[in-house]
């Protein structure tokens, strides 16, 4: 049955102009990102530098491409979780979903993915696109592979988080709000405290346990991170439907 919810997730996304409009400003600012920056790496490797001091083309264009990635994301993904349950608030349609023969937990999750695999076309679109640098140079996959994974773990944070606003107003211009708050908050704990790595709070940033991935690493910690992040939120989502069923 989730697969159900999921279909009609990206039935919905597609048939909306908002999400053909996001897809296609992300590709075109991606695209024309890469481009310029292995036309940057070009004119910075050719230049003075020791060979000692030079880096791969797959470190010096995935870093710069990946880490625009991961900031676009924190605009996008509340403009897309803003419509998932507050859209079926405002239009009283959420008590014909709770009559359905599905759980709240098949509900949550099955709207979670369908937005989560609707983002990842665009990450698949940038892995794509960082291998097709193998035609003329040899590339890190690995490098690639921990980034693509590290940004659809940082995007599926942001949507369990978008998710769960989403279902605490029936206005989805105010759940894009306070998603975008919680996650610019969030994203930039490390900017202020990341001078003090044993400060709990800062352990919290999202960018935090997203570096290692940026760098190549898959680092069993920050996959624990982000599963216990995701799962935080899904729970509280569908505890605060439960409660609204609850009241009828």
């Amino acid at each position: 049955m989730i697969f159900n919810i999921v279909r009609k997730e990206l039935k919905s996304m597609f048939a909306s102009p908002l999400g053909w409009a996001i897809l296609a400003i992300l590709s075109f600012i991606f695209g024309l990102y890469f481009t310029n920056s292995v036309g940057n790496y070009f004119d910075v490797m050719s230049g003075a530098i020791r060979p000692a001091e030079r880096t791969g083309v797959t470190s010096f264009v995935g870093s710069a491409v990946y880490g625009l990635a991961s900031f676009i994301m924190l605009f996008s993904v509340p403009l897309l979780s803003m419509r998932l349950i507050s859209e079926e608030r405002r239009s009283q349609t959420l008590p014909f979903l709770f009559s359905a023969p599905l759980s709240l937990t098949e509900i949550v999750v099955g709207k979670f993915i369908g937005l989560v695999v609707f983002l990842s076309l665009i990450i698949i679109y940038l892995a794509l696109m960082m291998s097709t640098l193998n035609v003329w140079a040899d590339i890190d996959f690995g490098f690639i592979a921990a980034n693509t994974i590290g940004l659809i773990l940082l995007v599926a944070s942001f949507s369990a988080l978008g998710l769960y606003f989403s279902s605490l107003t029936s206005q989805p211009v105010v759940a894009a709000i306070l998603t975008f708050i919680a996650l610019f908050a969030l994203m930039i704990l490390d900017r202020f405290l990341a001078g003090d790595p044993s400060n709990t709070v800062s352990y919290m940033s999202l960018m935090q346990h997203f570096q290692n991935f940026s760098r190549g690493l898959v680092d069993t910690a920050d996959l624990a991170y982000f599963f216990l992040f995701i799962t935080t939120f899904l729970v509280l989502t569908i505890r605060r439907l439960d409660a609204d069923r609850l009241r009828g």
